[in-house]
């Protein structure tokens, strides 16, 4: 279990002042002059030594994805673009951090601009995050009336522009693409790659997408050491980590906690235990849902960091929103309203994702009441993989994952269903 004085997010829970004053008082912004006077190569490499991966679910090296922007300026400007966008369901963490604790990644965008050379940031907030985007904005104000940022921010000789940009509320503007393209003011909608962000991105010049959590630990990090990070979890899993439980526990909650926790530790030692007793569950989805769901006896074990989760179990970590359905889940209906919020959220763009999320969201609403035929059960697994991977972004895979966790670990709940009707329309038949 995490000790509390190795935890990040001092303030996860609003209990204290969010404000500038309280936020130093818990040790932000101090020193951060030394810390940028550390220089560019010597951040980057400390944030690759720490083993820190990208909190926003893909969980891609950051000391690596920031090592790709070009060293010396071509002449075009470089930018930071934090992906406030939380809209995967069960996700709810990064507006923690916006919310009660906003310095921490005010503070995180100075220094991994520094990092990459960009002097300005944009944060992109997602469009129902009202009060997150007011906190933020404030803390902003803040930190540019007391020259943290701005010109010659904290006294390091670098000049830096923070942006908060709001969104309408679009899933698909969580890609880092489609997050660019709305920033420049046009339709949500990926880009093709390549060329990747860091070569042309926002104004089609050098741009790295962080998630919030990913930016928020950074300072931290630079203070305590890259080793004192890379010390909590598994080997490529290291760090501590944000998990937002959600369903079927006793306690519900956002909790950060050392990353390769077990299941079974994270939901007893946080959230009171399964609702019911652990007999009584079903299922969980461990990464928010476009992830596939798990069966619960296999779940109680489970290491959850990125590699044992896909490894042993084909699902992932995500960003570590775990949602724990019990025994009274109908599983089937779940996951047919995960198509459908795929289908509703799909730009459109690319004709497998398009057509197949609808065509998978129907079939998925006969499997629901047990008028679909068996063949069809193939038949959808079947469209799952003509859609995972022939999509321009990650919509296609996050539509598909979720019905092939289903069919995967549910079948024969779904044959149930499928005969118990039959059997229920032969016998009406009979009495007539």
């Amino acid at each position: 279990m995490l000790q509390d004085q190795d935890r990040i997010f001092t303030n996860i829970y609003g209990m204290h002042d969010r404000n500038l004053a309280g936020a130093k008082a818990r040790g932000h912004w101090d020193g951060t002059k030394d810390l940028i006077g550390l220089g560019r190569d010597k951040i980057v490499e400390i944030m690759k030594a720490s083993g820190l991966r990208g909190r926003g679910g893909a969980g891609f090296p950051t000391g690596l994805k920031w090592s790709f922007m070009p060293k010396e300026s071509d002449g075009r400007p470089a930018y930071l673009v934090v992906n406030a966008d939380e809209s995967e369901p069960g996700t709810c963490k990064d507006r923690e951090i916006m919310r009660n604790d906003p310095h921490t990644l005010i503070e995180g965008c100075l220094i991994a601009s520094f990092a990459m050379n960009a002097n300005a940031a944009y944060i992109y907030i997602r469009g129902e995050y009202i009060r997150e985007r007011e906190a933020l904005q404030a803390a902003i104000d803040e930190a540019y009336d007391a020259g943290l940022i701005g010109k010659n921010a904290c006294g390091s000789g670098f000049d830096f522009d923070l942006y908060l940009h709001h969104g309408a509320g679009a899933y698909i503007c969580g890609e880092e693409t489609a997050l660019i393209e709305s920033l420049e003011g046009k339709k949500g909608m990926p880009r093709m790659k390549p060329p990747f962000p860091a070569g042309a991105g926002l104004y089609g010049c050098p741009t790295t997408v962080n998630n919030v959590e990913s930016i928020a630990v950074v300072p931290t990090i630079l203070r305590r050491g890259a080793e004192w990070f890379a010390g909590f979890g598994r080997a490529n899993n290291a760090g501590t980590k944000l998990f937002a439980v959600s369903g079927h526990v006793n306690n519900p909650c956002v909790v950060e906690e050392a990353m390769s926790i077990s299941f079974e530790e994270l939901i007893e030692t946080h959230c009171g235990g399964i609702r019911g007793g652990w007999d009584n569950l079903l299922a969980v989805i461990p990464g928010g849902s476009s992830v596939p769901c798990v069966r619960g006896e296999n779940m109680r074990d489970a290491i959850m960091d990125f590699d044992y989760l896909r490894g042993e179990l084909g699902s992932g970590l995500g960003t570590a929103a775990v949602i724990v359905m019990d025994k009274s889940t109908d599983i089937v209906k779940a996951i047919w309203r995960l198509s459908k919020f795929y289908k509703h959220e799909s730009c459109g763009q690319c004709t497998p994702c398009r057509e197949g999320t609808g065509w998978m969201m129907r079939v998925m609403d006969r499997l629901v009441r047990g008028e679909a035929e068996m063949e069809e059960i193939d038949m959808l697994w079947d469209v799952t993989k003509q859609v995972e991977g022939h999509t321009i972004c990650a919509l296609g895979d996050a539509a598909a994952w979720p019905i092939q966790g289903l069919i995967r670990n549910f079948r024969p709940e779904i044959e149930d269903r499928i005969k118990a009707q039959k059997a229920g329309r032969v016998s009406a038949v009979a009495a007539e």
